[in-house]
């Protein structure tokens, strides 16, 4: 007896399982067609749009200071993060060659002048002479040579003297602007070499930046790119002040982009005022880009719009006649899926197809500049494509719990 008591059971529990399953996959066919859209109303929103991307804060602009004397470092004025003004001493060269050379220049230039002075004397006196015929015509032109000679000598020792001179003062080397002292690669006793001179362009001393204005280079994806434009202002977090939001603006697009695994993003730079020199070369940021941020009267979900290629299946799913929409795409209108978009709106007469202009968009909703109301209710349907597979899939599920 309990075996066959326990079989009906079994029994019963399969039965009542099947008819679960049945039920479960043939939903009610009133009810059907409102797994397939929603509806939403014409409303007054706030369309916000940003790009994020990540960038390094550098400098604007840098200076390298360099020495145009070679010789040993007897001195060195300033050290990294120091602040200097145009001007100040920030080096001095052993000065004993050059001061050397300007002796020596001084020397030649004081001869010179003496020998100028005779050959003007000898010229004064061969000119009295050839006058009264007492030398040839070939002794008055050595001594026109002789006077020329001088006056080039003078000039050129005069030259040199004043090369000595500035090759001295440049023995000491001072800040070309004001701004700070970002890197010293160099120590007192060094022997450095001369930009002048040396073919490799000479040793850095120091590298000079004005840090109370920084850049960021920030690298934009290629897609939301075209997006921005010069002079956006744009919000900069850094992982030192979390709490504090700085902002800067955009001043530059570069043209050439980065590939990086097969990722390619543009280089945008945004200048910072940096008063309070919070901000340091190297730091990481997050960078907010906002393109859009607009107040808008009135907007709809971006789904509800459709386009002449998937309005028939919008179209089946509110069970409106394949000849209304016939009759609705006759006209021919200006701007089509640019600017212009067919919605389908509730009426009293029930679903009415209705061409709309669109404005700007945040993806979700889009700005409505005509086409409907305030308050007016559109449908939001699935795309063609969905619409095809969500049948697939019912004929599938169907299939599968046939009896026949």
């Amino acid at each position: 007896m309990n075996t066959i008591k326990n079989m009906k059971i079994k029994n019963l529990l399969t039965i009542s399982t099947a008819l679960l399953i049945v039920a479960c996959g043939k939903p009610d066919q009133s009810a059907e067609a409102t797994t397939f859209y929603k509806k939403d109303s014409v409303s007054e929103k706030k369309l916000e749009v940003s790009i994020e991307a990540s960038g390094i804060i550098e400098a604007i602009s840098s200076v390298e200071i360099k020495s145009k004397a070679s010789g040993e470092i007897l001195f060195l004025g300033a050290e990294v993060g120091d602040t200097v003004e145009k001007g100040s001493m920030l080096g001095q060269i052993d000065q004993r060659t050059p001061t050397n050379i300007l002796d020596q220049s001084a020397s030649d230039l004081e001869a010179s002048k003496v020998r100028l002075d005779n050959a003007k004397s000898q010229f004064e006196r061969g000119s009295e002479l050839h006058s009264k015929g007492s030398i040839s015509d070939k002794d008055y032109e050595d001594i026109q040579e002789n006077l020329a000679q001088a006056k080039s000598s003078v000039v050129r020792t005069e030259v040199s003297y004043e090369n000595a001179k500035i090759a001295l003062d440049d023995t000491v080397v001072r800040s070309p602007v004001a701004g700070t002292i970002i890197s010293r690669p160099v120590e007192v006793g060094q022997v450095i070499s001369s930009p002048t001179m040396a073919v490799g362009g000479g040793t850095i001393l120091m590298t000079l930046a004005d840090l109370s204005k920084v850049r960021v280079r920030a690298l934009v994806d290629e897609i939301d790119v075209g997006k921005v434009s010069i002079g956006q202002v744009v919000s900069i977090k850094v992982a030192a002040y979390r709490d504090k939001e700085f902002f800067g603006t955009v001043a530059k697009i570069e043209p050439l982009a980065k590939v990086e695994q097969n990722v390619t993003t543009f280089p945008v730079l945004i200048d910072i005022d940096n008063d309070e020199n919070l901000l340091l070369l190297g730091m990481n940021t997050d960078v907010v880009i906002e393109i859009l941020n607009k107040d808008v009267s009135m907007t709809a979900p971006s789904m509800s719009l459709r386009t002449r290629k998937d309005i028939y299946s919008a179209a089946t799913i509110l069970n409106i006649p394949k000849e209304t929409v016939d009759s609705f795409l006759l006209e021919k209108v200006k701007g089509e899926n640019f600017n212009k978009f067919i919605v389908i709106k509730e009426s009293k007469k029930g679903p009415q197809l209705s061409w709309v202009e669109i404005g700007v968009s945040d993806l979700s909703n889009v700005e409505i500049i005509s086409g409907l109301s305030q308050g007016d209710t559109v449908f939001i349907l699935p795309s063609k494509s969905l619409y095809d597979y969500q049948q697939r899939f019912k004929q599938r599920v169907n299939a599968s719990f046939s009896f026949g």
